[in-house]
């Protein structure tokens, strides 16, 4: 296994009943990056929510993928970020006005929302649900969203740059008051003091160590964050097919060539005149196959 410098890591307060994680996101954040050009303040954003999204989907208890989807009518159009349980990470922003592409979370998205979508083999359909942006920086917004659904005050310190995504997690255990009634004011309370610079570049031992001298964590072991999502040829050509020779020749005649563009995964797809040509007389020749096959005689009517 190549060394990463992205990976999640989990720790517990254990005489407290307070849970946590550390998130960095090193290599798996430049890569989602690489081509796109995203002005500072969206890829801040991006950056930040993919860190938020490890973090959750670390804490998945069944196999399944979480898409979080923020749209508005901003100069952000879209933000999503998707993960599975195995830290699989994608991420993509839709800027429709880059002149205008700065400041928060607010003034990008605008009057938006935050969609949360679990699609795992157990379910016969994703499940989902549209949460308002409340909240004016992302670490507020999943803060709220996340203490409303479990029903346990949770905290969220965030960091981005160029180079990397970070986060610090906490989280009360629903026993934590009986262990200690003051220990979730006391350690969130330290938490306040992190440094952006400090997410980004502090190992976990000596940013937990740093922050949380006078408590016993419990570390566990970490967990890598992927982006694993290659190329898929094949899967554009089927969609091209579905579509139908007639409106890909339109398009190919319009454009003087086939584009599709997967944003999520950062790929480009282009096909040429001789490409559609193969594409779709191998569809020709395939049918021409399945009818010279000889079929047996149909069965004699039936006689009433």
């Amino acid at each position: 296994m190549k060394p990463t410098d992205s990976y999640l890591q989990r720790f517990l307060f254990e005489a407290l009943d307070i849970r946590g994680a550390v998130v960095r996101l090193g290599d798996v954040w430049r890569r989602l990056q690489s081509g796109r050009d995203y002005p500072e303040a969206v890829a801040t954003v991006l950056g930040q929510m993919c860190a938020v999204a490890t973090i959750i989907s670390g804490n998945l208890k069944q196999t399944g993928r979480l898409t979080f989807q923020i749209q508005g009518h901003g100069p952000v159009g879209l933000l999503v970020v998707d993960c599975t349980e195995g830290l699989n990470l994608r991420a993509m922003a839709r800027v429709d006005e880059e002149g205008r592409a700065r400041g928060s979370l607010g003034e990008l998205v605008g009057d938006g929302q935050l969609q949360l979508t679990l699609d795992a083999p157990s379910m016969r359909e994703p499940w989902r649900s549209l949460v308002p942006l409340e909240g004016a920086t992302v670490g507020e917004v999943f803060e709220h969203y996340l203490t409303q659904s479990e029903q346990q005050p949770a905290g969220l310190w965030l960091a981005c740059n160029a180079e990397g995504a970070a986060a610090l997690f906490l989280q009360c255990l629903p026993g934590a008051p009986e262990r200690d009634a003051d220990g979730w004011e006391r350690v969130r309370q330290l938490a306040r003091t992190v440094r952006p610079e400090e997410l980004l570049t502090l190992s976990p031992q000596t940013l937990l160590t740093r922050l949380f001298s006078e408590e016993e964590v419990r570390v566990f072991e970490p967990r890598t964050v992927y982006h694993d999502w290659p190329a898929d040829r094949a899967k554009v050509i089927a969609m091209l097919r579905s579509l139908g020779e007639r409106e890909v020749r339109r398009i190919l005649a319009e454009q003087g060539e086939v584009f599709i563009r997967d944003d999520l995964g950062n790929h480009d797809y282009r096909f040429d005149t001789e490409e559609i040509d193969a594409i779709f007389s191998a569809d020709d020749q395939e049918e021409g196959d399945a009818d010279s096959v000889s079929s047996p005689p149909p069965p004699p009517p039936t006689v009433h």
